[in-house]
């Protein structure tokens, strides 16, 4: 079968889907399947012209909109973009961004389209305090999902949590399936260390959703308490030299590592004893599973596709959403006590391994690619 996989952003930049697919090709094409990777380069703006039309409702109603008219504007970038640059058929075409799903079905009716919705573009900007629940934005986006419903051959999700809210915005949401994020087993894995000192670490784009803010009211309690830590901040994102800003007048900036983005944290990730990230939304949370394949004790917020990875108690701490206090005694626990933080660390990577290796999700998609093969 000849596969393309379509992304929305270059599979070179940041991101758990972008970095993902690649790993995903490379085991497809060892094992002979004919897979490509395509989509829209950054450079790639204002350059479609063509009238965007939804069959499920009139997206013109939205139209002014800011957010409303970007988003509508990179569909005609990525019609334009696609007509310029591929110039061969697929047996099926698997989406990885709504956009993507949408054009792929518009410009190749008879060609089978698989779409895995990685993420809720309306929940983030919520959360990030871009746009109001319920609002223009919001009925917007939410729409888009109903669209997705009608065009493609296939939905999919990564948790069974982010079908259950897919499931709002759809007439049949029983036939959406779910596909957990795969990693290469070879990419995460542990590494022997010794650290006398509990190191921390979250890995994340510095944006409100993430609850960063959260973890560093807890770490202040932490150190309040006397106990000794290093949190390591790996990511950047807009709300940084606020964060920064708080640390300070918290009285934990000595104790805390600002790196700002890096391609591969997971070549020393492994190094490290807790892994803790606080977000108020996740579909997924794709760094959990990758922390946990990289031998680390995980805490986590009880929202979304989070407790999916993390059984409290058992292979990590869970906590409620903005609760400093929660936080504090989770992040007391594993720093306090490390043959409690080791068992955690080792089920959790257990756990990981069995369900989410790049192999176990490589042998899922195969059965999904295999029920569009056409007959000979």
């Amino acid at each position: 079968m000849n596969i393309l996989q379509a992304l929305f952003f270059p599979p070179e930049q940041p991101g758990g889907v972008s970095s993902m697919i690649p790993f995903i090709l490379d085991r497809f094409n060892k094992r002979g399947w004919e897979m490509e990777l395509f989509s829209l380069p950054k450079r790639v703006r204002g350059k479609g012209t063509e009238p965007v039309k939804f069959a499920t409702f009139d997206w013109e109603m939205y139209a002014g909109n800011p957010i409303v008219d970007k988003y509508i504007q990179t569909y005609k970038d990525y019609v334009w973009w696609t007509k310029l640059r591929i110039t061969k058929s697929y047996d099926v075409i698997h989406a990885h961004h709504p956009i993507v799903g949408l054009v792929m079905k518009q410009l190749y009716p008879d060609t089978p389209v698989i779409m895995t919705v990685h993420s809720s573009y309306e929940k983030e900007l919520i959360l990030n305090g871009k746009i109001e629940p319920n609002g223009v934005e919001h009925a917007f986006l939410t729409s888009i999902y109903c669209e997705l419903e009608d065009k493609v051959d296939q939905l999919l999700t990564v948790s069974n949590s982010f079908k259950q809210y897919l499931g709002e915005f759809v007439q049949e949401p029983e036939r959406i399936g779910v596909i957990p994020n795969g990693f290469d087993e070879k990419r995460f894995r542990p590494v022997p260390h010794e650290n006398k000192i509990p190191q921390l670490i979250t890995v994340c784009r510095l944006v409100p959703a993430k609850g960063i803010d959260i973890l560093l009211l807890a770490c202040a309690e932490l150190k309040k308490s006397g106990q000794a830590f290093v949190l390591h901040l790996i990511g950047d994102g807009p709300i940084r030299p606020e964060l920064e800003q708080m640390a300070i007048e918290l009285n934990i900036y000595e104790e805390i590592i600002f790196y700002g983005y890096m391609l591969h944290p997971e070549d020393f990730m492994p190094f490290f004893d807790v892994f803790v990230l606080p977000s108020r939304a996740e579909s997924f949370g794709s760094v959990f599973a990758e922390a946990a394949l990289c031998g680390l004790a995980l805490i986590g917020t009880d929202v979304g596709g989070i407790p999916e990875q993390i059984i409290h108690g058992q292979n990590g701490l869970l906590v409620p959403v903005d609760d400093v206090a929660a936080l504090t005694n989770a992040l007391e626990k594993v720093t306090g006590d490390p043959t409690y933080r080791y068992n955690l660390s080792r089920i959790a990577w257990d756990k990981a391994k069995n369900t989410y290796s790049m192999s176990r999700v490589v042998q899922q998609l195969k059965t999904v690619y295999r029920s569009y093969r056409k007959e000979e």
